[in-house]
């Protein structure tokens, strides 16, 4: 593995200036033109200095000189990153294929335009933080000693469900655990292959109510509700995290006997499950959450939602239950997330694009997704709380949506029009500011090299939108300054992509879907696909509980398999939502056809049927 290095260092040395044979010699000083090229101080620092060395044009070979480390040389870029003394650069600068040489600075990242986007920023400068009122996150629990944080964490609790396969979070290895620790974000249990799969949590928290967050003033009431699961078929991946319906319900519980006795203001639930047009109260999940919603809400405590991240006219659950708050993503243009759910169900939008916050291990991370956008909403109803506490909060909320900015768009073919979070003009009284038409193009295509396109959205992701898991540090990136003589280079963690619907809109048949997903023979890169196949296991009521179409291997036998009627329904089924996932609207055929699946009455003959009204609407 060292051949190739000394060979190149071989040829970048015979691009420098003869050396005299014998060390004795006193080195020379630079020439005039060497000097010339050298950043001002430069040539007279004390020890090695990290250097941007400016090169006359793509070089395959960097030169360099004796002693130099070179740390960057992008291919087919006219620069090099390099470590040396001021001696050592300026033996370097005397090389013709060097134009100049300056140092490499580090420059802190602007703060994040979310808060002034909502006015939180002059908020927080008039005296409103929230203090006195709490947000109840309930997700992936918490990093405890997070300087971000600071000491805000007024209670804990976890409900995390146990099943074969299914581990329980709790430190203490229980499915319940109440008081300080038992949200803790840090445990053996939240790590796998050296990633900490509950960072989700922390960064949601952050949002809300961390020293940068919309409410830094407020109380943190961490819940941890999710559980580890170790099954490669349900996961995508070897392990995940995932929240079950009774530990959320054990969770809400829990709150709604808390704000008895401690001001909160809101419930932030960052996930999300089956997506629907129009609101799901009457729906089996609807029926059993928003009674916990409304007893909430009776006690002074709003439950915010993410909308989800799929792409579609409508609100994943719980979000789609009526008396939430559901919150879809704009960025910070002010103009909806091309991957965020919209139309007549939400309630609000607010920053969820490149959002940084907390995670585990004192770290700060960017992440995007309606998961970011819905803590911005929980911060603002402690504001509101805090300035108000005797003001019912439907009332509360209702200020948050007649203030915003609105947006102006068309969903489900008719105009809607969405506010925008303004929290300064909900605090203030102010008029809310113009409303901005939006015509969202939606996600980009999947990209036929397989180079780009959606990530599949890890485990942890509560509510699919990969708010940024599994992140890795990458190299050195250069980032050009305003100016036309200086370079800086940073490293930053990318937020990973969110995984939602694409925009194709074209419907494939069983065989061209059986083509892209039998591995390296399609034209869709894996992750696409897998980020397919989690899209229709969220608004599937079949997949992948009954037919075990949750990974790449297992879709294909799905598609392929045309014996018993049940088969061919299986069939059309995935068929439907793996278009539908790749931007065909329309899910009433595929809910229709899930009934005659899902019915214990249904026969051969009725099963066949709905296979073949499926196929025809293809």
């Amino acid at each position: 593995m060292r051949l190739r290095p000394l060979i190149v260092c071989s040829i970048v040395l015979a691009l420098l200036p003869a050396a005299p044979a014998f060390a004795a010699e006193p080195t020379p000083s630079p020439s005039a033109s060497a000097t010339a090229k050298l950043e001002e101080g430069l040539a007279v620092d004390d020890g090695a200095v990290r250097a941007i060395v400016e090169l006359t044009g793509p070089a395959p070979d960097a030169p360099a000189a004796t002693g130099v480390d070179v740390l960057l040389h992008p291919e087919n870029q006219p620069f090099m990153v390099v470590e040396g003394t001021a001696e050592e650069l300026a033996s370097l600068a005397e090389n013709p294929a060097v134009a100049s040489i300056h140092r490499d600075r580090a420059y802190p990242p602007t703060q994040v335009s979310n808060l002034q986007l909502i006015g939180a920023d002059q908020a927080h400068a008039q005296g409103f933080t929230g203090s006195g009122q709490a947000v109840a996150v309930l997700d992936t629990g918490i990093d405890r000693d997070h300087p971000f944080l600071g000491n805000r964490i007024v209670a804990e609790a976890c409900f995390s469900a146990v099943d074969q396969g299914v581990q329980s979070l709790c430190p203490n290895g229980q499915a319940t655990q109440v008081g300080a620790g038992a949200a803790d974000a840090t445990t053996p249990k939240c790590t796998a292959g050296g990633v900490n799969m509950c960072e989700h949590g922390t960064h949601v928290a952050g949002i809300a109510a961390g020293t940068g967050g919309v409410a830094p003033g407020a109380g943190i009431i961490a819940v941890q509700v999710f559980s580890r699961v170790d099954d490669e078929d349900v996961c995508g991946e070897p392990s995940c995290v995932l929240a079950f319906e009774s530990s959320l319900r054990l969770a809400m519980d829990h709150i709604a006997g808390l704000a008895g006795t401690q001001p909160i203001a809101a419930v932030n639930l960052s996930l999300g499950g089956m997506p629907s047009e129009g609101y799901c109260d009457d729906t089996e999940e609807g029926l059993a959450f928003k009674p916990k919603i409304d007893d909430l809400l009776s006690k002074g405590v709003a439950t915010v939602v993410a909308a989800g991240n799929e792409y579609v006219d409508g609100a994943s659950f719980p979000a789609c239950v009526s008396s939430a708050v559901a919150v879809g993503a704009n960025d910070g243009d002010d103009r909806i997330a091309d991957f965020s759910n919209r139309g007549a169900v939400l309630d609000l939008f607010a920053p969820g694009v490149d959002i940084d916050s907390s995670v585990p291990d004192n770290q700060m991370a960017v992440h995007s997704g309606t998961s970011m956008a819905a803590p911005h909403v929980a911060g603002a109803l402690a504001l509101l709380k805090a300035q108000s506490p005797q003001t019912p909060m439907t009332e509360l909320v209702e200020k948050l949506k007649t203030s915003g900015r609105p947006y102006v768009y068309q969903a489900n073919g008719a105009a809607v029009t969405t506010p925008r979070l303004d929290v300064l003009a909900a605090l203030t009284g102010a008029s809310p500011q113009p409303s901005i038409s939006q015509s969202p193009s939606g996600p980009p295509a999947p990209d036929p090299t397989g180079s780009s396109g959606p990530s599949p959205s890890p485990g942890p992701s509560s509510d699919d939108d990969g708010d940024d898991d599994g992140v890795q540090e990458p190299g050195p990136t250069p980032v050009p300054l305003p100016t036309v003589t200086v370079t800086v280079t940073v490293t930053a963690k990318p937020a990973a992509q969110v995984c939602t619907r694409g925009s194709a809109g074209k419907r494939l048949t069983a065989k061209q879907w059986a083509v892209e997903i039998h591995r390296s023979s399609g034209t869709i890169p894996d992750a696409t696909l897998v980020c397919y196949l989690q899209l229709a296991q969220k608004g599937s009521g079949v997949f992948p509980e009954l037919t075990k179409a949750s990974s790449l291997g297992r879709a294909y036998r799905v598609l392929r398999a045309s014996g018993t009627g049940r088969e061919q329904l299986d069939g059309a089924l995935l068929v439907g939502w793996l278009n539908w996932a790749n931007g065909v609207n329309g899910t009433s055929a595929l809910k229709a056809a899930e009934k005659v699946r899902l019915s214990s009455a249904s026969k051969s003959a009725a099963l066949k049927k709905a296979a073949q009204t499926l196929a025809a609407k293809r």
